[in-house]
C-alpha cells in the first residue's frame, strides 16, 4: 500500500471510530489469523468500513470487501479509495455489461491467499425487514471453496448513523458481532445452506429469537 493510500486508511480507521465508537464483538469464534469468508448484512455503502476498521491488523491486511464498481468506480476519490485504500474487489453488477464471472472473480482472490468481506443480500436493505433473501452467489462460492469457514458478521446501527441521503453522520455507538463459522455441508443444496447461512446472521441480531 501506498504512502497516501496507508495515510488515508488511517483517516478513514479514525472517524469510522471518532463517529461510531464502533467495536467488535467475536461469539463462538476468535479474531486470529487465516483466511475467511465473512458474509454480512447490508444497510449502507459504509458496511465494509465497520468490519474492515474492527478486524486486528493482521487479518485486515489481507481481508478484501467485494463492493460495486458501479458505484466505487464513478469517480477518482473513490476509485482510490475502494482500489487503493481497501483493495476492493469490485464487481460489476449488471449481468449484461459485465465480461467476468463475479464467483470466478472470488474464487481466485480466496485462491491467492486473501480473505472477503461480502453482502449476500446482493443490495442495501432499506426496508423494515432485518434481512433480505440472500442471492446464490454465496453458495456458488461455497461450492468452490467448502475448506474456508464462512463468518456470519452482524452489523448494528450504522443505517441510523448515515440513513439515506444523509450528508452528515449522526453520532451513534455501532457493533459488530462475528458468529461461528458455517461451511458447506457434503450433500446439502442450494436452498438449504443460503437458510441456514441466513439463520446464522439472524441469531447475531439483538434481540433475534431465530
Amino acid at each position: 500500500m501506498s504512502l497516501p493510500a496507508r495515510i488515508t486508511a488511517a483517516l478513514i480507521v479514525g472517524f469510522a471510530r471518532a463517529v461510531t465508537a464502533v467495536r467488535g464483538e467475536w461469539r463462538d469464534i476468535a479474531p486470529v489469523p487465516g483466511q475467511r469468508i465473512y458474509f454480512a448484512n447490508h444497510n449502507s455503502h459504509g458496511d465494509f468500513v465497520l468490519v474492515w476498521t474492527v478486524l486486528p491488523l493482521a487479518l485486515r491486511s489481507r481481508a478484501r470487501p467485494v463492493a460495486g464498481a458501479d458505484y466505487w468506480l464513478t469517480s477518482k476519490l473513490k476509485s482510490f479509495i475502494g482500489k487503493d485504500v481497501f483493495n476492493a474487489l469490485l464487481i460489476d453488477r449488471n449481468p449484461e455489461t459485465r465480461t467476468a464471472d463475479p464467483v470466478a472473480q472470488m474464487s481466485t482472490a480466496l485462491t491467492n491467499g486473501d480473505s472477503l468481506i461480502l453482502f449476500p443480500e446482493g443490495t442495501r436493505n432499506t426496508g423494515q425487514a432485518r434481512l433480505l433473501s440472500f442471492k446464490s452467489g454465496l453458495f456458488h462460492l461455497a461450492s468452490k471453496k467448502p475448506e474456508i469457514d464462512m463468518v456470519p458478521v452482524w452489523i448494528e446501527n450504522l443505517n441510523r448513523v448515515m440513513p439515506k441521503g444523509a450528508l452528515v453522520p449522526i453520532p451513534l455507538i455501532c457493533t459488530v458481532t462475528f458468529g461461528a463459522p458455517i461451511r458447506l455441508e457434503a450433500g446439502e443444496d442450494k436452498a438449504d445452506f443460503l437458510a441456514r447461512a441466513e439463520r446464522a446472521l439472524l441469531t447475531l441480531a439483538p434481540d433475534e429469537k431465530n
